[in-house]
């Protein structure tokens, strides 16, 4: 007990079944070194209430981290999560090997590291559950794709040629029925495999259908995931997706860096001399969240086809669509990012029209004011593509 009444912080390396754990005192040194069964869970509630109220807690952000931070919490202490990337290149760099102590001790040692570099966003039960739909709709789209994979494959090892346009379309459908009825050209293997893929394809589908109410639900309830459905080519699925990935928009002070978050903003690793050529070494970010920079490169196809403005931007990147196509999909993502960032922190909806700058000679003319405020802090007005909320 007297142990424990000194613990000012504690390293917790969450594993599978079992947790590591290493207490520290005020002046950084361990007190005790422990081990946490994860199997009984009253037991290890009984655990983390012996430790004093409030206590911070490190956990590494690797798979799993959630339950814990929600038993954390429960208990009264103060879970952090550091980044796992940032843990391992602060470990490498100290010439210390990976153990289950030496992990622990480690998460324990960076409460004291001032600033708090190694720190990521601990995201709150709700986003976290909101990501689970987000998983499980994504999971049930890629047994989708590989059903019909299988399907197409079955006609293809059979010689079968269809003439329709959408094989699991109206008409596409109504044929592969056919060929499940049919005595030919199938033979009963081919017959009774297709027709078990045909069902299980369309109980996919149905599954697919109701996350995808969910989400049309949540995205109506979510104010936040409404700015983002204003903006073309985001419609729910993306919308939920992005709100999902993003969470609470204030923990970004800056669009650039929502923008790196969704490995969306460019990097240089340039070294010598650069030719006339294509420049080597530039590319967007690898740490940040992969699905968010899909969901954005996925709404910039839809946008270039629906809006001017975004159409306008690719075509200047790719010059008129006939080089570069990906790197204009990309730019053109990246826009979406800063107008979508500036339509949630300001709460209003997107607008494909222009205002009128503050004393321009278009709002003399009309008396009216413009729909762009200045920004108190840099004196300029926002994003010309936001227009102030129905």
């Amino acid at each position: 007990m007297r142990k424990v009444a000194k613990v000012s912080h504690v390293g917790l390396d969450c594993h599978k079944n079992f947790s590591s754990v290493s207490a520290r005192d005020s002046e950084n040194r361990v007190v005790f070194r422990g081990r946490l069964e994860h199997a009984d869970r009253r037991q290890l509630r009984r655990q983390l209430a012996c430790w004093p109220k409030g206590t911070p807690v490190v956990l590494e952000g690797t798979f799993g981290w959630g339950w814990m931070a929600d038993e954390l919490k429960q208990a009264g202490h103060d879970p952090h999560l550091a980044s796992s990337r940032k843990v391992a290149a602060w470990r490498d760099a100290r010439g210390l090997a990976k153990s289950n102590k030496i992990d622990a001790d480690l998460l324990g040692e960076l409460w004291s590291q001032q600033p708090r570099w190694w720190e990521v966003w601990l995201a709150p039960q709700e986003v976290r559950d909101q990501r689970e739909w987000l998983r499980y709709r994504m999971a049930l789209v890629q047994v989708q794709t590989m059903t019909k994979n299988r399907i197409h494959a079955t006609l293809h090892r059979h010689g079968i040629v269809h003439g329709v346009s959408d094989l699991f379309g109206k008409k596409g459908r109504e044929f592969l029925k056919l060929l499940v009825e049919a005595d030919e050209p199938l033979r009963e293997s081919g017959r009774k495999t297709l027709a078990g893929h045909l069902r299980l394809l369309e109980q996919v589908r149905g599954q697919i259908a109701g996350a995808t109410r969910t989400f049309r639900t949540q995205v109506k309830k979510n104010g936040q995931a409404e700015m983002w459905r204003t903006l073309p080519g985001i419609a729910w699925v993306l919308a939920y997706t992005i709100q999902a990935e993003v969470g609470d928009i204030a923990r970004f002070k800056t669009s650039r860096l929502l923008a790196r978050y969704s490995l969306l903003a460019p990097k240089a690793d340039d070294s010598g001399d650069e030719g006339l050529d294509t420049p080597i070494g530039r590319h967007v970010g690898h740490a940040g969240r992969r699905t968010l920079q899909w969901a954005f490169i996925e709404a910039a196809h839809g946008a270039v086809r629906k809006s001017k403005y975004f159409r306008a931007l690719f075509d200047r990147r790719t010059d008129g669509g006939t080089r570069n196509k990906n790197r204009g999909y990309i730019a053109v993502a990246r826009d979406l990012c800063s107008v979508g960032f500036a339509c949630v922190k300001k709460r209003r909806r997107f607008t494909e029209d222009r205002p009128a700058r503050p004393g321009s000679k278009q709002q003399n003319d009309t008396g009216q004011a413009s729909a762009a405020e200045p920004d108190p802090e840099l004196g300029q007005p926002d994003h010309p593509m936001v227009a102030a909320a129905l």
